[in-house]
């Protein structure tokens, strides 16, 4: 049986992760806690909580939402060029 190439899923890639860690980043510069920002959201603090450890994925509405919370900062911020 031919050995299987790992794949990579996107939640796994390099550049999700570095959005994750400077969403984590931007939240603490902002002086906001993961549960004022579910609170803005209307949603409970795992909700952050998992869109930070890439247990859950953001769409890009979200992400505009998370970006202007936290400083007007511009989704280009988050993603790279």
């Amino acid at each position: 049986m031919a050995a299987r190439a790992r794949t990579i899923k996107a939640v796994d890639s390099p550049a999700n992760r570095r959005m994750r860690e400077l969403l984590r980043e931007a939240r603490k510069a902002a002086g906001l806690s993961q549960r004022a920002v579910a609170q803005h959201f209307g949603r409970p603090q795992s909700f952050v909580s998992k869109v930070e450890s890439g247990e859950r994925r953001i769409d890009p509405t979200e992400l505009r939402v998370f970006a202007r919370l936290y400083g007007g900062k511009s989704l280009a911020f988050f993603i790279g060029d």
